[in-house]
């Protein structure tokens, strides 16, 4: 994938995240400082249920668009999800399970792009 495709990938993600009402949408560019991923979005769920619903919809989504998910972990207790799509990383938060792991400080060296201050609330 081009940097230009992990781009697109990463707004069309926020775009289903934002329609599936997911809390607090943050993404990180995080191309210069590992080869992981392109970018992490993280976002929250309101309950387990509500996480399983948003990797559904994503995956989804995706799948008719052409794109599938390379690995899924942490599905079946939906307290933080993950969904690799190679160079979009999604991890899908349970609120507590955020706080306690805060990936936004562990990548702080990354560029907070895309977010969406109207849905951090």
């Amino acid at each position: 994938m081009t940097k230009m495709e992990s781009k697109v990938l990463e707004e069309r993600i926020i775009e289903i995240l934002d329609d599936i009402k997911a809390k607090r949408i943050e993404s990180i560019n995080i191309e210069n400082i590992t080869i992981i991923a392109d970018y992490f979005i993280i976002c929250s769920g309101t309950s387990t249920t509500h996480n399983r619903g948003i990797a559904d919809e994503i995956m989804e989504k995706l799948n008719k668009e052409g794109l599938h998910c390379t690995h899924v972990e942490g599905y079946e207790t939906a307290r933080w999800i993950l969904l690799d799509y190679l160079d979009v990383v999604i991890h899908i938060f349970h609120e507590e399970d955020r706080e306690f792991y805060n990936l936004e400080r562990l990548w702080k060296e990354g560029k907070f792009a895309n977010v969406r201050p109207e849905i951090l609330k």
